[in-house]
């Protein structure tokens, strides 16, 4: 009679009960019914059997590069929080080392990637690269051209606010990147998002801005926004890989931190697919330029980009995330330039520069001028200024803001309403930024965009159909 191999023979030699034992019970049966002996059946099932889970890295186990210095008491308690939240982070089993820019803040619960942040790893994690995945700038120079014809040909032809353009107005991402969606597991249902969302710029810190080159004179568009819908879906979709590895492989580890192994055929479509988002992001800046240079009935010059929410693979093998941080290494990307774009305020200059590769920023360099307290923290610091009561600014209060804060620019709001929060006072002070990048040797700067005017999206809820109904249904 042949031998059969039970669950019980499984535990019985040392092995932990799990959904892997039907498959290892079936393989190691299989070699009894082939004649083997009991000793190769139990091999064979013990190759089913899951790897031990990876526990937590101690405190102290992987290094964290400070590029970043306090100057007020709001500053040091950002400076205490952002590093308290990478100590939690570098736990994590397959993360290699960290550095902080000098404009990281917050952006989550403790153990979340701050914004100007950087995490070496083994993996790849998408919750490190945000659901604002190539969050990138570009600039193309208008020679010849007055700042003011520019700006109003991006306004016109540019889209903020949520959404995508409508069904007449849309605009078609190249043949070749439709078919890098198309053909991959992550991305092939959402070609209408592609689609619709193509060459718009959402909301919140995206915009586009206009200036004069200090170096030239020359007249220069630079836009900043990420891959909108597109991006935000495969965030999702990859965060619940993810998760699913983590489960099996690091229960410990936070959720926001899971990763994807790379040598898995999940982790090589989701590297794909990052590649087919990055070709999406970079020919949706290049559209609405060249859309203005054709309202403009005229060419842009010389032209580049960059991305600062992404994931980046160096020689070394590691995956480099950069949350709101610049590549600051040499070949980067295949359509690498040696300069970057890295805003401060809509009153300061973009400022171009040249990477360091600096050892202690893992190879980057800061993404812009960053905050040191929240988006609402901001407004209610603003609204008791100005002795405003519990209903927030009024419309004198936002007017008077704007006026002392972007005097002398052609400052626009897309959708109508100023949004206070994103106004300079919200962000940190742009001489200290330009200090810190010197400092730490993070980058040379060898150019500037001065201001002239920018637009954004604006207070996009203030007058949301939604807030009406509310209102109206209050009253």
């Amino acid at each position: 009679m042949i031998e059969v191999i039970s669950g019980q023979d499984l535990i019985d030699a040392g092995m932990a009960q799990g959904k892997w034992f039907r498959p290892a019970l079936d393989a190691a049966n299989a070699i009894l019914r082939q004649g083997g002996s009991m000793a190769d059946a139990l091999a064979a099932a013990r190759r089913f059997e899951p790897a031990p889970a990876l526990p937590l890295k101690g405190e102290n186990d992987v290094p964290i590069y400070a590029n970043i210095a306090a100057e007020t008491a709001y500053e040091l308690g950002n400076v205490e929080k952002v590093s308290a939240t990478m100590r939690a982070l570098v736990r994590t089993p397959v993360v290699r080392a960290a550095a902080i820019m000098p404009d990281a803040c917050p952006s989550g619960p403790v153990g979340t990637i701050p914004v100007g942040g950087v995490v070496a790893s083994d993996g790849i994690h998408p919750g490190m690269h945000s659901a604002d995945i190539c969050c990138s700038m570009a600039i193309s120079t208008f020679p010849g051209l007055d700042p003011e014809s520019v700006l109003d040909a991006i306004h016109a032809v540019t889209h903020f606010g949520a959404g995508g353009r409508s069904p007449m107005g849309r605009f078609r991402p190249s043949d070749a990147t439709l078919a890098a969606f198309s053909e991959n597991r992550y991305l092939y249902s959402g070609l209408e998002g592609a689609i619709a969302h193509f060459a718009t710029q959402g909301d919140g810190n995206h915009f586009a801005f206009v200036g004069t080159l200090k170096s030239s004179g020359e007249t220069a568009l630079v836009t900043h926004h990420g891959s909108r819908g597109p991006g935000a879906r495969l965030y999702d979709r990859g965060i619940k890989v993810a998760n699913r590895f983590r489960e099996r492989l690091s229960p410990e580890t936070a959720p926001i931190n899971a990763w994807i192994p790379a040598d898995t055929e999940e982790g090589e479509a989701y590297w794909s697919a990052l590649q087919a988002i990055r070709l999406w992001t970079r020919e949706s800046h290049y559209a609405l330029h060249d859309m203005a240079a054709e309202k403009l009935d005229t060419r842009v010059g010389d032209r580049f980009w960059n991305e600062h929410n992404f994931v980046f693979r160096k020689s070394d093998g590691l995956f480099y995330h950069g949350k709101g941080a610049t590549p600051a290494f040499d070949g980067w990307a295949d359509d690498a330039t040696a300069l970057t774009l890295v805003p401060l305020n809509m009153a300061e200059p973009v400022l171009v520069v040249r990477g360091s590769n600096a050892a202690r920023g893992l190879g980057f360099s800061p993404h812009g001028a960053g905050r040191n307290v929240s988006r609402s923290a901001h407004i209610r610091a603003l609204a008791e200024e100005h002795g405003a009561d519990s209903r927030g600014l009024s419309p004198n209060n936002i007017a008077a803001i704007l006026a002392r804060e972007t005097a002398g620019l052609d400052v626009r709001f897309f959708c109508g309403n100023a949004d206070v929060s994103e106004l300079p006072s919200a962000y940190k002070n742009a001489a200290a930024m330009r200090a810190q990048i010197e400092h730490y040797g993070l980058a040379e700067i060898v150019d500037e965009v001065l201001p002239y005017g920018c637009i954004m999206a604006g207070d996009i809820g203030r007058d949301a159909p939604w807030r009406r109904r509310k209102a109206q249904k209050a009253g």
